[in-house]
């Protein structure tokens, strides 16, 4: 197996660990959100690796990349104005009527 094929491979097994995270820990919304961002980071190192053997330009990975901020910056904002109206990041607490 040569180097590239290997950092492929624990490239996947980080998507993977990511996806499995965010579906097992339901407890907190930190948890949720920082496993979210793991998921994103990983995609972006895939769409990097993919975009660097292939030629391609890099502008869709900057753009990607935009979006995921955005996305981590939406979630914290969301997780403060959460814990200021109930005082705590539970989803048991979350009062979804």
């Amino acid at each position: 197996m040569n180097t590239l094929n290997l950092v492929y491979v624990c490239s996947l097994a980080m998507l993977f660990c990511g996806g499995w995270s965010f579906v097992s820990n339901r407890k907190h919304l930190l948890n949720t959100l920082l496993s979210l961002e793991f998921v994103m980071l990983s995609v972006f190192w895939v769409m990097v690796l993919y975009i660097t053997s292939v030629g391609i330009e890099m502008y869709f990975v900057l753009f990607f990349l935009t979006l995921g901020v955005c996305e981590g910056a939406l979630g914290l904002s969301l997780l403060i104005s959460i814990v200021c109206s109930h005082g705590n990041d539970y989803f048991g607490s979350f009062n979804v009527v």
